[in-house]
C-alpha cells in the first residue's frame, strides 16, 4: 500500500503515519511544511518512508507531491487529506481575510491535491481517499465560522465525490474529529472535568478512524464516536441545537479550548 499523508509532521497526521506504517507492505509519502519533523518521523517508522516538505497552499505543491509519488512508486493506494488549521475570531473581528485563508488551506488545497493525485488513484484502484474534516463540518459555534465554513464545504464535496468516484474504484471516506488532545492543544479545560472528559479523544483514535474510512471502506467516522449524535440532533432538532450553540456553553468552549488544528 502506497499512501500519501498531508499535515504529517504532528497531531493526527503523525498518528496516521504511525498507524499506516504497521500495515504489511506499507510505503509512505509524508507531506508538511516542517522538513526537520518529517525527516525525524520518516526515520522512526518501520515502513519505507519518503517526504515532500511544502506548504500545501503553494501553487506548485500538488504537482510536487504527484511527481514525487510517480517517481518513487508509480502508483497510489491511499490519499489522506489531513493538513488544516482553524483561526479563531468572529467575522466582525477578522472579516473576509480570515475566511479566505481558512478556505485556502482547509478546502481549496484539499481539492487541488486531490485533483493532482486522482489519476494515480484511479490507475491503482481499488484505492481510497480520506478527508479529515471536523464535527465543525456539521455544526458551527460562535468564533469559528470560517473554520466551520471550510469544513462544511469539505464534507459536502466529499459526499459528492464519493458517489462520483465509486464506479472508478476509488472509495472516498470522511473523518470528523471533535476535540483532539495534542501536544499543542491538550484540551485541559475539558479533560480536567469529569462531565466533559468524554468529549476529548486522541490522535491515535483519529488515526484508527482514518484507516477505517480509507482501506476499511467506511463512508464516515466521528471521533469520538458519540459525536455522531450531534449530527442527528442537528437534523431532528435544529432549533434546540441553535439555542445551545448560541448560548454560554458553546461560547465557553470556543474561548477555552484554543484553535482547531490538524
Amino acid at each position: 500500500m502506497v499512501a500519501v499523508v498531508t499535515g504529517a509532521s504532528s497531531g493526527i497526521g503523525e498518528a496516521v503515519a504511525h498507524r499506516l506504517a504497521r500495515e504489511p507492505g506499507a510505503r509512505l509519502v509524508l507531506v508538511a511544511r516542517r522538513e526537520d519533523r518529517l525527516r525525524a518521523l520518516a526515520g522512526s517508522l518501520p515502513a519505507p518512508t519518503t517526504y515532500v516538505a511544502c506548504d500545501v497552499t503553494d501553487d506548485d505543491a500538488p504537482a510536487r507531491v504527484r511527481d514525487h509519488v510517480q517517481a518513487e512508486h508509480g502508483r497510489l493506494d491511499l490519499l489522506v487529506n489531513n493538513a488544516g488549521a482553524g483561526f479563531r475570531g468572529t467575522f466582525a473581528e477578522k472579516g473576509y481575510t480570515n475566511v479566505k485563508r481558512t478556505m485556502d488551506l482547509n478546502f481549496d488545497a484539499v481539492v487541488r491535491m486531490t485533483e493532482a493525485l486522482l489519476p494515480l488513484l484511479r490507475e491503482s484502484a481499488p484505492s481510497s481517499i480520506v478527508m479529515v474534516s471536523s464535527t465543525a463540518g456539521r455544526i458551527s459555534r460562535p468564533g469559528s465560522g470560517a473554520y466551520s465554513a471550510s469544513k462544511f464545504a469539505l464534507a459536502g464535496w466529499t459526499d459528492a465525490l464519493r458517489g462520483e468516484e465509486a464506479p472508478a474504484g476509488v472509495h472516498v471516506g470522511n473523518v470528523l474529529p471533535g476535540f483532539i488532545s495534542t501536544e499543542g492543544f491538550p484540551q485541559a479545560e475539558l479533560t480536567g472535568k469529569a462531565l466533559t472528559r468524554w468529549a476529548v479523544s486522541t490522535p491515535e483514535k483519529a488515526a484508527e478512524a482514518v484507516y477505517q474510512a480509507g482501506p476499511g471502506g467506511k463512508a464516515e467516522r466521528y471521533v469520538p464516536r458519540a459525536y455522531e449524535l450531534v449530527g442527528i440532533v442537528r437534523m431532528l432538532f435544529p432549533g434546540l441545537l441553535r439555542r445551545f450553540m448560541g448560548g454560554g456553553a458553546a461560547k465557553s468552549l470556543a474561548t477555552k479550548t484554543g484553535p482547531d488544528t490538524e
